[in-house]
């Protein structure tokens, strides 16, 4: 049988604030098996980015137990988280965050160079997943040359570059039009699911949510 590729365990976060304690995130448990992609649903405020954030090993801070491909990742040196989100995990922002002096192509390249492939192949890579997501004739284009839509489907592209066994997704289309939306979010999961990798997608989109293979909620740091 195969391990998870996400374990969370009594997922706490507090802040303190005007020295009122705020308790983010209340003991999340959370399991997500390969190839699986959950939809994490709630209203803004509600904890979603925090939770992400933790499960990407993107911030210190957080009790409980995090486990990321059977390594539990709760209180690993710097240098060893950075490695295991690297080689283990793929991200995914409502907003691009594209480099803005290196094109389309060089964007999606430039994450597999740092993780030790070499220049043609990754750059056979790109073009692989540019072209799948409609990109073939804007390759050579820098961002600020790309539409919104174009913008984020090359950071999709990005997330998916090195095959990453989780893809971390923070509102992917939160800030396109209902039709882009619809289209590029399509898009993505095509390619999730065809490389068998597993996503965990926050969203407060009931409709998008849907289309994903199972839903959890995030209500007040507890999650349903």
């Amino acid at each position: 049988m195969n391990d998870p590729v996400v374990r969370l365990t009594g997922l706490t976060r507090s802040f303190e604030q005007g020295g009122v304690r705020i308790d983010v995130l209340r003991g999340v448990d959370l399991t997500i098996m390969p190839g699986e992609i959950v939809a994490l649903l709630g209203p803004s405020g509600s904890g979603k980015s925090t939770m992400l954030q933790a499960v990407g090993l993107l911030e210190g801070g957080f009790g409980g137990r995090i486990e990321i491909a059977g390594t539990d990742a709760s209180h690993l040196p710097s240098a060893d988280r950075t490695r295991l989100r690297r080689d283990h995990l793929g991200f995914v922002y409502q907003f691009h965050h594209l480099l803005p002096d290196f094109s389309a192509e060089e964007n999606v390249i430039l994450p597999q160079l740092v993780s030790g492939k070499e220049r043609p192949a990754a750059t056979e890579r790109a073009r692989e997943l540019l072209d799948a997501l409609g990109l073939a004739q804007r390759r050579e284009h820098r961002p600020s040359a790309l539409s919104g839509g174009e913008q984020q489907r090359v950071a999709v592209a990005r997330a998916l570059a090195n095959r990453p066994q989780l893809v971390l997704a923070d509102e992917p289309t939160g800030n396109l039009d209902e039709a882009t939306s619809d289209k590029v979010l399509l898009q993505f999961l095509d390619l999730v699911r065809g490389q068998g990798s597993a996503a965990l997608v926050a969203t407060h989109n009931e409709r998008l949510a849907a289309r994903m293979d199972r839903v959890v909620r995030l209500h007040e740091g507890v999650l349903g």
